[in-house]
């Protein structure tokens, strides 16, 4: 039975937790690629970390060979080009390219090498970004190039048609079992 002692202890317990717990901000996204076709070819986990961003790529049918990987400045993969996803993420405004002197892009990423398989799972850290810059109003997407990137073309790396794409999306937090809420 409620009495105006436990009502009270009730209120100050939970008006504590509400002021303890802190807000939700996203520390993982997760990017589902799709080709042109629609058709799904792997996912980029990516976990914000204290020297930037990790993303933990798996790739499960992309064509084998060199390819150019970035982080573009859009979250939008419209098919079938992909240019939906803007440029590569770049809010310095460097020049393109990880052998660049005046660059790289923030989006900038080392070439993936995808075995005959179609199949490749890397781990690849990203210090010149943050989770919360990724996730800015526009958002942004993680981009496989046809390609390799030469690390130095502006504005691209010379890497051809954009062949996947995947609008990077926060993970929401667990939702709390029922007896908890």
């Amino acid at each position: 039975m409620w009495t105006p002692k436990t009502l009270w202890l009730a209120g100050a317990l939970t008006a504590a937790l509400a002021l303890s717990t802190p807000a939700f901000a996203a520390d993982e996204a997760v990017a589902v690629l799709k080709d042109p076709d629609g058709k799904e070819v792997g996912k980029v986990t990516l976990v914000a970390v204290p020297s930037g961003v990790l993303l933990a790529v798996d790739l499960t049918a992309v064509p084998p060979g060199d390819h150019g990987f970035h982080i573009h400045a859009v979250g939008k993969c419209e098919a079938p080009d992909f240019k939906s996803a803007g440029g590569h993420f770049n809010p310095e405004e460097d020049e393109h390219g990880l052998m660049n002197e005046a660059g790289p892009h923030a989006g900038d990423m080392p070439n993936i090498h995808v075995p005959e398989t179609g199949k490749l799972r890397i781990e690849v850290l990203n210090q010149m970004v943050s989770l919360g810059g990724l996730l800015d109003e526009d958002g942004s997407a993680v981009v496989i190039h046809e390609g390799p990137d030469d690390y130095v073309s502006d504005p691209a790396g010379d890497a051809g048609p954009r062949i996947a794409c995947g609008v990077i999306e926060a993970k929401a937090p667990p939702i709390a079992p029922a007896h908890l809420k």
